[in-house]
């Protein structure tokens, strides 16, 4: 076996910036999750991912996500968080002790395909802007769906796909951003199978998954998810260890993960946190 997988879930703009400040924190408490052997993102999960796999320290980008959540035109440009009551109630209908099905999928696709969003040309240039750009670092992937058929995918450097695209893809909540054109087909958030897909980190002696509960009306939905998964690698002979949010931390998020207003104190909380944690994680991680 492999050493260390990080995996590390969707969240939107408010799951970004929590995941953020939690390996700035954690850094801070002497767990450097940029030594991992392998990072697997899924949408927010995809942006920071894709920033620790190229090794950026996490305190650096820290500090611009905070600067870019208290930018004057940031703030200036914050508007009412989108509406997401029709991906919510698609998202309502996934079991907790299996995966989406293919029919789900697929209708989620068609959703995600016939709803009016920004163009995909857009989508594009706002993963540049996030710091998506660059070569595809060896240790990274992202997972996706396809829009059409309800397939998932795993996109890796093997692939040889456009890195922002890929995370693009990854990132394309339904309803919300348009799916992502690779290679003739169409894709869309990762999300779409699993929030996390922990399952997919095979091969790795010591898994530890990063997962975004909204708030704690939604814990019976999200942890039995997470727990059939990272059971899945415990059966194969892995070391499975997870962060969710504290208390603390749902207490900013809002009831809406894609609200910008929340990143500053959603990058605070996942920085407090992060300190906590890694007591608790030296031992498994380093």
């Amino acid at each position: 076996m492999k050493d260390r997988a990080l995996v590390l879930g969707g969240g939107g703009a408010v799951g970004v910036a929590w995941e953020t400040g939690l390996a700035a924190g954690l850094l801070a408490g002497g767990v450097d999750l940029t030594k991992s052997d392998y990072i697997q993102g899924t949408s927010a999960g995809s942006i920071v991912g894709s920033a620790l796999a190229r090794g950026l320290d996490p305190k650096a980008a820290y500090d611009i996500h905070l600067a870019a959540a208290r930018a004057p035109a940031a703030t200036a440009a914050q508007t009412a968080p989108p509406d997401l009551s029709k991906l919510i109630s698609f998202m309502m209908r996934f079991p907790t002790d299996a995966e989406p099905s293919l029919d789900l999928r697929r209708e989620l696709g068609e959703f995600s395909r016939s709803s009016a969003t920004i163009s995909e040309d857009q989508l594009l240039a706002n993963m540049t802007a996030l710091g998506a750009a660059g070569d595809w670092p060896e240790r990274f992937a992202c997972t996706a769906v396809d829009a059409t058929s309800g397939e998932f995918h795993v996109w890796r450097k093997s692939d040889k796909v456009d890195l922002v695209r890929a995370i693009a893809s990854s990132c394309s909540v339904p309803g919300l951003f348009p799916p992502v054109t690779i290679n003739g087909r169409r894709w869309m958030d990762g999300g779409m199978r699993s929030s996390f897909s922990i399952d997919q980190a095979t091969g790795y002696s010591r898994v530890l998954a990063v997962a975004v509960i909204p708030a704690p009306m939604a814990e019976p939905m999200v942890r039995p998810r997470l727990e059939r998964e990272a059971n899945i690698l415990r059966a194969q002979g892995a070391k499975v260890e997870s962060i969710v949010p504290d208390a603390a931390a749902m207490s900013v998020f809002g009831m809406n993960l894609m609200d910008p207003s929340r990143r500053e104190p959603a990058l605070e909380a996942g920085l407090a946190q992060g300190k906590r944690e890694a007591e608790r994680l030296k031992q498994f991680w380093n």
